[in-house]
């Protein structure tokens, strides 16, 4: 299957890069007023009230069978949790742009590890190369101070490796996703929702109890959009990109999300974007498109 040339899977595609990259100024909005554990179960769980009513208009209800609940679990953990706590909490140290870069890693980990987790799905040569020029871009992220720090224990290097454990945890859902049973997607997504309310809920109220004061206007309206179109729209306009067009087209996204992360973040919360910055996102994506084969000549057809 190959729609990518549909006018509409272009646009449904270029939406979801703008909207999964300003997730990151949302979130530093939101953080001025709410604290990271409660801002990632509120947003998760607006989410799953808005997926759980729809799942049975559009596919009769949430999964009847338990493994599918087991695989939908793994999904809430690896997919939205973990990572959303992980990434809220290192927003309090790092910039939203410099955040959102680190996603531009979890393709190069996902590779990795379907190497040896899924079957059929080997790493070459050129893989390697495009790994290899990643990776240089990851240590200019981090920075090469970044070892001395941590062991200083400073933040903002606790940080950095709380972005990268979130890659990690992305991509290991995306190997889940990968493996799981035949479901129906929005019914899976809407499991996988409602039990990350639950587990994040809990992170919550161990970490930061039950909130005592309303957050601002603006903190208040960045985590209704967090909730609705980040999390929820994004997942069933994500969806639809794999319906139509398939994962092959829909991993284009991975070049959008760093950069209309920095965009934002530059231009709406006006960080600043370093030398450092720009090359490591310039080497990344590089890697990146060598890695997916962006410059290997394709016979006619």
């Amino acid at each position: 299957m190959n729609h990518g040339g549909d006018i509409w899977n272009w646009v449904r595609l270029a939406a979801l890069g703008i909207i999964w990259g300003s997730s990151f100024m949302l979130v530093e909005i939101a953080l001025e007023d709410v604290g990271p554990f409660t801002l990632v179960a509120a947003r998760i769980a607006m989410s799953a009230l808005i997926l759980w009513p729809l799942s049975y208009p559009l596919c009769g209800g949430l999964p009847k069978r338990p493994v599918v609940w087991l695989f939908a679990l793994g999904a809430a953990i690896l997919s939205n949790a973990l990572p959303f706590t992980l990434l809220t909490w290192a927003q309090t140290y790092l910039p939203s742009g410099v955040t959102g870069v680190f996603m531009a890693i979890i393709p190069f980990i996902a590779l990795a590890m379907s190497h040896f987790l899924v079957v059929g799905e080997r790493m070459t040569a050129r893989n390697t190369l495009g790994l290899a020029i990643g990776f240089t871009g990851i240590l200019i992220l981090f920075g090469f101070d970044a070892i001395q720090q941590l062991a200083n224990g400073e933040g903002t290097a606790l940080a950095q490796v709380a972005c990268l454990a979130a890659t990690i945890c992305y991509a290991s859902g995306s190997i889940v996703m990968k493996r799981k049973p035949d479901s129906r997607p929005i019914a899976f997504g809407a499991a996988t929702m409602i039990l990350a309310a639950i587990l994040s809920t809990i992170i919550a109220l161990l970490q930061e109890g039950v909130p005592t004061t309303l957050p601002s206007t603006s903190s208040a309206l960045a985590l209704i959009i967090l909730a609705v179109f980040p999390t929820a729209g994004a997942l069933l306009l994500m969806l639809r990109i794999l319906e139509t067009a398939g994962p092959p087209f829909l991993s284009l996204v991975n070049y959008q999300v760093p950069i209309w992360a920095v965009i934002c973040g530059a231009v709406f919360l006006g960080e600043d974007i370093s030398v450092s910055l720009g090359i490591a996102l310039v080497l990344i994506l590089f890697g990146l498109a060598i890695s997916n084969g962006a410059f290997t000549r394709r016979k006619p057809v």
